[in-house]
């Protein structure tokens, strides 16, 4: 690393955190300007910052890892990724704006509780624990991917590196809120896009040909777009289970509060085509990294396997336009970990501080708890994130895995059935976790991955406690029809 890097770096930074003070003070009127930014986001906005914060680091080194680690038939994660994103952006996002709206909702949680009218806050309250847990193991995996790349780029110790991520992400995430996360998403959505597309490009001219395919065989794995299962049967089952990283979209809290955050649902349109284009061609750059990694780099472990974008880069690039590119990770990392800072503080402080413990808390103290509540998971998350032998591919597919098995059904049933009510909803919440840990837990993933049977479990669960325990509320019906009439309204303009 040269003082080109260290100033790359050190400007990339800069640019953050003047992003946060430059949007302190449009936070600090209320707390809706805080989580949502008073519902004002525009397509661009939206687009980057949504996709930006789903990808995180782990577009650039965690899959990239498990390519180069596993083989090419990885590529059926981005597969169901992609899938997975145009569905949400089609059937998803509109709808949600606009029943967010009508509930006057700052969180996935309070909407679900009341589109259900759960009793006690039920849901909201039991979503709020879920999206604690899942997301401090979430914004683990980030920490872990700053730690690894300071430590690589650096030569810093790894714990110092993983606190230094930290500390940024938490001033502009305290000072700015969701607008300064959104517009620093934005930024780092570009740079991440740039780096994708420039790097596989020349890499792939510094290799001559047929390299790829020997790399691969001299390590005894087949360069064949089907995992390697002894019968087709179950090759095939391995292609559902990757693909099935698409199920996870449904439910996952820090994208979908970009809709809600939109100004207008007229704006969707344009920021779904903008997004579908950022999340092809990033995917597939993701993924041919991981492809030219393996005969630049043999002979990798599988956690040293996630830092092939890294050492791509030190060897191809001169310093200043390969610290350009190295900030595209920082910036992966930190456009997810923010987000999934500020939607944990979110559900903590208005579901469970303000409906639980203090009813009659002002928006001024709501704000303050909100930015201590993202200190306290900072810190959680930190101390999961100290182990340098972690895997960034396996905690973000633990925690991907929990919100599309608990939130993905919920969701669209919430969006899509006038009669569902709060009883079969929150069974099938219950079900898909117990299911989701049980299999976790006995180590069925690695037939298939537990998204699958969390999923289907709940979505059983819902229909079959509906059938025999379901009840009709009047109230939440009219509801869902005034939200299918404003959908259509915009749809004729």
């Amino acid at each position: 690393m040269t003082w080109q890097t260290y100033l790359t770096f050190g400007l990339y930074l800069l640019l953050m955190i003047g992003t946060g003070l430059y949007f302190c003070w449009r936070a600090n009127n209320n707390l809706e300007d805080y989580l949502l930014g008073g519902r004002g986001l525009g397509s661009w906005v939206t687009a980057l910052s949504a996709q930006a914060s789903d990808m995180s680091g782990w577009l650039l080194m965690g899959l990239p890892g498990a390519v180069y680690f596993f083989g090419i038939n990885q590529m059926w994660i981005a597969v169901g990724l992609l899938g997975g994103t145009l569905l949400n952006w089609l059937i998803v996002a509109p709808r949600l704006r606009v029943y967010t709206g009508m509930m006057d909702s700052l969180t996935l949680n309070s909407f679900l509780d009341r589109r259900f009218r759960a009793p006690k806050n039920l849901i909201r309250i039991a979503g709020a624990v879920f999206t604690l847990f899942f997301f401090t193991v979430y914004a683990a995996a980030g920490l872990v991917s700053a730690g690894k790349l300071f430590e690589t780029m650096f030569g810093i110790d790894y714990v110092a590196a993983v606190l230094i991520g930290a500390g940024v992400m938490i001033f502009y995430t305290l000072l700015g809120g969701f607008l300064a996360v959104c517009w620093t998403d934005l930024f780092q959505g570009i740079l991440m896009f740039l780096a994708i597309v420039v790097l596989p490009i020349y890499a792939y001219t510094t290799l001559p040909a047929g390299s790829i395919e020997q790399a691969f065989a001299a390590r005894d794995i087949s360069f064949s777009l089907l995992p390697p299962e002894q019968t087709t049967p179950a090759a095939l089952l391995a292609v559902v289970s990757l693909a099935a990283w698409g199920l996870g979209y449904f439910g996952q809290p820090h994208i979908l509060v970009r809709f809600m955050g939109i100004r207008s649902v007229r704006l969707f349109p344009r920021a779904t085509a903008i997004a579908m284009v950022w999340v092809v061609i990033s995917l597939a750059g993701a993924v041919w990294i991981g492809a030219l990694a393996a005969p630049m780099f043999p002979g990798l472990d599988k956690v040293n396997s996630e830092n092939v974008f890294i050492y791509m880069i030190g060897r191809l690039f001169h310093p200043l336009p390969g610290g350009i590119l190295l900030a595209a990770i920082l910036a992966a990392i930190m456009s997810t970990i923010d987000s999934q800072l500020l939607v944990s503080s979110s559900s903590l402080t208005d579901d469970v501080y303000k409906h639980l413990l203090r009813p009659q808390c002002g928006e001024r103290e709501e704000l303050w708890v909100s930015r201590f509540s993202v200190i306290v998971i900072t810190v959680v998350a930190c101390a999961l994130a100290f182990d340098r032998d972690s895997s960034i591919f396996d905690l973000v597919t633990f925690a991907w895995g929990g919100f599309g098995a608990i939130f993905g059904p919920a969701v669209l049933f919430a969006l899509y059935s006038k009669r569902m009510t709060w009883l079969p909803v929150f069974s099938g919440m219950v079900a898909g976790l117990v299911v989701l840990l049980v299999w976790k837990a006995f180590h069925w993933n690695a037939m298939m991955y537990e998204i699958v049977p969390g999923f289907i479990a709940n979505i059983l669960t819902i229909l079959i406690v509906d059938r025999f325990a379901g009840l009709k509320n009047p109230e939440t019906e009219r509801e869902f029809e005034t939200m299918v009439a404003e959908i259509k309204a915009f749809r004729t303009e």
